[in-house]
């Protein structure tokens, strides 16, 4: 009956588990990096410069004779915070709005979504280029300047849920209870919006590493010696032709994460979709 069971729940929820193994694999490589890499990422080796995959070094070396193992898994980490700190920052900016506008309505509610519509009147990679540019590139300001350029959907988004839900019978019935807008808000309205917001957050993960990624590809993302997968896609667009392997590993695991926490995202909707329809 076990065995049964998993088996339902692997074809009904092919999406789900697929992300999830993704992203499971990919957060285990992360937490396991200073453990797992069999080389420290930064160290030196003239006698191993640009060697093919093997087994001593499965992803082969760069043209400091560096692991790329090592740097990816490092790099993992990286790619990890990024996705979740960025994602934390604007989730709050983004239900903090929402909840504002859709409770209050009026004049707060044209006020802050005019602001909302501002925003996205902004291609969101280039205002962090602009943002970027003129602040040290680090991993903090990386992070901070993702999650203050990318809130606005999850305000749309928990302003629509606040908006239905301000109505409901037991918003009502807080009320008449004398529970403040605070508690309301927070006790109430908030977690019945979780489910799409959490969607929302996980799909929101993908793009701030990819975004992540491409400022480091640009040079002004994570900055050398440290690893990302950013930064060592760079130095395998200059080696393309002698080191396949500094563009083939980096871009899979890109290309991968981000599928991952795509796919994990759309299997998070269909499986609160179906159970809110029950």
């Amino acid at each position: 009956m076990r065995g049964a069971g998993l088996l339902y729940v692997l074809k009904s929820r092919t999406l789900l588990v697929l992300g999830a193994f993704l992203v499971g694999t990919m957060t285990a490589a992360a937490l396991a990096a200073p453990w797992a890499a069999p080389f420290d990422p930064l160290a030196i080796d003239p006698d191993a410069v640009l060697l093919e995959p093997s087994a001593l070094h499965p992803f082969g070396t760069d043209s400091l004779g560096r692991d790329v193992f090592a740097r990816m898994l490092h790099g993992a980490g990286v790619s990890l915070r990024v996705g979740l700190i960025s994602v934390g920052i604007s989730v709050s900016i983004g239900t903090t709005v929402g909840l504002l506008a859709g409770w209050f309505r009026g004049l707060v509610d044209e006020c802050l979504m005019r602001f909302v519509d501002v925003m996205l009147c902004f291609p969101t990679f280039f205002l962090i280029l602009a943002v970027i540019a003129f602040l040290e590139p680090s991993l903090t300001n990386i992070m901070v300047v993702i999650g203050l350029t990318s809130w606005m959907g999850a305000a749309r988004l928990v302003r629509a849920e606040t908006l239905s839900l301000r109505e409901r019978e037991f918003v009502q019935a807080a009320k008449l209870a004398g529970a403040g807008t605070a508690r309301i808000l927070f006790r109430h309205i908030l977690p019945n919006a979780a489910a799409p917001l959490l969607v929302s957050a996980t799909l929101g993960v993908a793009g701030a590493i990819l975004t992540e990624s491409g400022l480091s590809f640009l040079g002004i993302g994570v900055q050398y010696p440290f690893p990302s997968w950013g930064n060592i896609l760079i130095e395998g667009k200059e080696t393309l032709g002698v080191a396949w392997w500094l563009s083939l590993f980096p871009g899979l695991a890109i290309l991968l994460t981000v599928l991952g926490y795509n796919l994990l995202g759309e299997g998070l909707r269909d499986l609160l979709d179906r159970r809110a329809s029950r």
